[in-house]
């Protein structure tokens, strides 16, 4: 049977790769430990589950709109409002099936073969499939740990050619950490507003803010960068609620109801009982983010302390969403038990099968150098599983 051309287009996620080779070993009995996945390891709170259940016994379980019930698009607005000074009218919300495809349905519906979507490296592994699979061009700009690893206005500039129809922004960033503060966006939307250039505003861990730095949406910067930015949000991260998936995107009405057509004839409408439980998770007691953020906080801090009292390796402290992005080319050229590490890709396999400890190459993130470790799991198994990667790398680099 011959496959679709743009299948060929499409590599397999590197942190679902990670995760299902780690999740087999601990089916064989292995204790692996997990460092890969970006999963809050806190339950869904009560309130929502009950507003679930509640939304289940009164028989809230048929189709709704395909882009979402109007009482999740008013709890949408409210939160924009109340926490981005954000307003969007019911007809700029689309609630979707995770954030992942609110991201998927806004290249969907944007790009054509032969256009271009700017993408800073290190970049969220499925921005650049995602452009791929429409027949779209993916323009990787490669940022720096000493700019912070944030796009400058100068590699913006060059990037742009007159094919460029987005250019995607996470902030904080996943995989890094970094925060896009006020003085880093403004530029940027000066030159968006300029060139006409939609910007697809990743925004899903923006609780997830450390050390006194503030999330700021592209969109607040004023009427005109708003008209063309797509702002991109959700509930998984923020709620422990990644199995409900429902995300949405706010942004021009054409773009809603094009992605609302679109989502009409794939996956309908998002699931109806984890769209109430959304209403209660914007509208109810934000305690347990809270609660969730203050933890992270504890984790952040220990496991840069850790990664830095390892010789050869750099760990930037990350502002923000719960993962450190520590440069690990020490090891390259180095051996273990006769095995050469030649890339992220080598340590990291040499991670999971020695140590058993999962975590997630800097090359599948479009940073060959680094690796990503999630820091949404407990302490204790922090402490574990950094005492296993510490006595390989020691075995490895000194």
């Amino acid at each position: 049977m011959k496959l679709a051309q743009r299948c060929s287009w499409i590599a397999p996620s590197a942190t679902m790769a990670m995760d299902t080779a780690a999740k087999e070993m601990a089916r064989q009995g292995i204790d692996v430990i997990s460092f890969g996945v970006g999963e809050p390891d806190f339950d869904t709170p009560e309130n929502v589950k009950e507003a679930a259940i509640k939304a289940m016994k009164e028989g809230r379980t048929k189709y709704t709109p395909a882009s979402g019930i109007h009482e999740l698009k008013v709890a949408i607005q409210q939160k924009l409002a109340r926490d981005n000074n954000l307003e969007y009218g019911i007809d700029q919300i689309a609630v979707t099936v995770g954030a992942k495809h609110a991201l998927y349905n806004i290249t969907q519906v944007l790009c054509d073969p032969g256009d271009e979507v700017i993408v800073p490296a290190p970049y969220w592994v499925s921005y650049v499939e995602q452009v791929r699979v429409t027949g779209a061009t993916p323009v990787v700009i490669e940022t720096t740990q000493e700019n912070g690893f944030r796009v400058t206005p100068e590699q913006l500039r060059e990037a742009i050619t007159p094919r460029t129809k987005a250019i995607m922004l996470n902030s904080p960033s996943n995989p890094t950490g970094a925060v896009y503060r006020r003085e880093h966006l403004e530029p940027i939307a000066e030159i968006a507003v300029e060139k006409g250039i939609v910007v697809v505003s990743d925004e899903i861990y923006e609780p997830f803010i450390y050390g006194g730095a503030k999330h700021v949406s592209i969109a607040e910067l004023g009427p005109e960068i708003k008209a063309l930015t797509l702002l991109v949000h959700g509930v998984s991260k923020s709620h422990a609620m990644t199995g409900w998936r429902i995300g949405y995107v706010a942004g021009d009405a054409r773009v809603i109801k094009a992605i609302t057509s679109l989502q009409s004839h794939s996956t309908s409408n998002p699931v109806s009982i984890a769209q109430w439980a959304a209403v209660e998770a914007l509208t109810g007691s934000q305690e347990p983010v809270k609660q969730m953020v203050a933890e992270f906080a504890k984790r952040r801090e220990y496991l840069v302390e850790r990664l830095r009292a390892l010789p050869g390796v750099e760990c930037p402290m990350p502002e923000g969403a719960f993962y450190v992005f520590p440069r690990i080319s020490a090891a390259f050229g180095k051996s273990y038990n006769g095995r050469v590490i030649q890339s992220s890709m080598d340590l990291c396999q040499l991670l999971l099968e020695e140590a058993h400890v999962s975590v997630v190459p800097g090359s599948a993130f479009g940073a060959e150098g680094y690796m990503r470790i999630s820091y949404a799991t407990s302490m204790a198994n922090l402490e574990k599983g950094m005492d296993r990667i510490e006595r390989i790398w020691r075995a490895l680099v000194g």
